[in-house]
């Protein structure tokens, strides 16, 4: 028995990480194409948005597993009742609890897996992603570098930059200083790089010249150098720091809010938020339970298991939109809390319920049998 039992956990877990891959790709595919458009006009290199989609693989991961292990339970369950394989091991003596062990044992460890991505990684990764966009949407770089466009990041001065090469060099720089009316200055460079000391930005630019209108003589006085540069600290001193979402606080700062204005504000969120985080994980058990139920209780038929899956989606549909529409009013409502949690517990006990009856034959058939005898 425990033989069968490695058989089908392996198809289970194959399945799972087949679907979970596939899942994860579209999911990130989709999700990049919304951050090359933030990446390409802030002239960032293609490091930076695979850097950003992979700090948000944790929060994909969260939706995405649930998802992966009820459709690879079907999909593993129908094929042994297709290939008449799950008809031989019960005629080797296993019971439907011993035929549901290999996936129940599964979603037990997909859902402290999740636990692990809502406790743990969901809010170290989230809060990765958001400060390392915040830096890129404030910082004076990411202004800078939006090639082919006038910018001016500090009162006085105008920055035209041609081209950015991938390894960060600016091409084309063209800088126009009139921090003093009096002596305006216009500076030209083939190439140049932004750098970001302690005491500011700078940007260095080589092979270049630098213009200025004499006041006694009004001539026009030319410098050409080989290395030159402008200070624009100016720009980075009002960046005011960032209010930390629900997604990016771990479940202990979500439970107790602190005690500032906004804080207070966003109490009842915060608390819904860390509520939510502990129940979802327990929504993989309820899957898995309804997706057995559906193909393991009742009655088998050789024409198909269409309609059982049809209703185990169906259910796994209702079932997350009314965890959903909680989580929403768990908001509004902190008394509404323990429904979240009740909700999957009490639907995985219902589904165990239906699980454990045995199969039996149809019983139109059996008593036409007996009338006919």
């Amino acid at each position: 028995m425990k033989s069968l039992h490695r058989y089908i956990s392996r198809q289970l877990i194959i399945a799972t990480l087949f679907i979970g891959g596939i899942l994860i790709f579209i999911v990130s595919l989709i999700r990049s194409l919304r951050l090359v458009d933030f990446v390409i006009n802030r002239g960032l290199p293609p490091t930076v948005l695979l850097k950003l989609t992979a700090l948000l693989v944790p929060s994909f991961l969260t939706i995405i597993l649930p998802i992966a292990l009820f459709t690879a339970t079907l999909f593993v369950y129908n094929k042994l009742i297709n290939d008449s394989e799950l008809v031989i091991m019960r005629s080797a003596g296993m019971s439907q609890n011993a035929l549901a062990i290999p996936a129940v044992a599964l979603a037990v460890v997909v859902t402290l897996l999740s636990y692990g991505l809502h406790l743990y990684w969901l809010p170290l990764s989230y809060a990765g992603f958001k400060d390392m966009r915040y830096s890129f949407q404030n910082s004076f770089g990411s202004v800078l570098l939006q090639q082919g466009r006038f910018n001016t990041p500090v009162d006085g001065v105008t920055v035209y930059v041609r081209a950015r090469e991938s390894g960060g060099d600016l091409l084309g720089i063209f800088v126009h200083d009139t921090r003093i009316p009096e002596r305006p200055v216009t500076i030209m460079a083939e190439r140049g790089a932004l750098i970001t000391s302690e005491t500011g930005a700078r940007v260095v630019m080589f092979n270049g010249n630098r213009q200025e209108i004499d006041t006694e003589t009004g001539r026009l006085v030319l410098l050409y150098f080989d290395q030159n540069s402008i200070d624009l600290n100016a720009f980075d001193d009002n960046v005011e720091p960032r209010w930390r979402d629900p997604q990016e606080r771990f479940v202990g700062e979500l439970l107790t809010p602190g005690d500032s204005a906004v804080e207070r504000f966003y109490r009842t969120s915060l608390i819904a938020e860390g509520h939510r985080r502990l129940s979802s994980p327990l929504l993989i058990f309820a899957f898995v339970a309804i997706a057995l139920a559906s193909l393991l209780s009742g009655e088998f038929s050789r024409r198909g298991q269409t309609r059982r899956i049809l209703a185990a989606v169906g259910a796994v549909i209702v079932l997350q939109s009314t965890a959903i529409a909680l989580a929403n009013l768990t908001t509004k409502s902190l008394a509404l809390a323990p429904l979240l949690y009740a909700l999957p517990i009490v639907t995985a006990l219902a589904a165990l319920v239906i699980l454990m009856r045995r199969p039996g034959r149809n019983r139109s058939r059996l008593s036409y049998a007996k009338a006919s005898i």
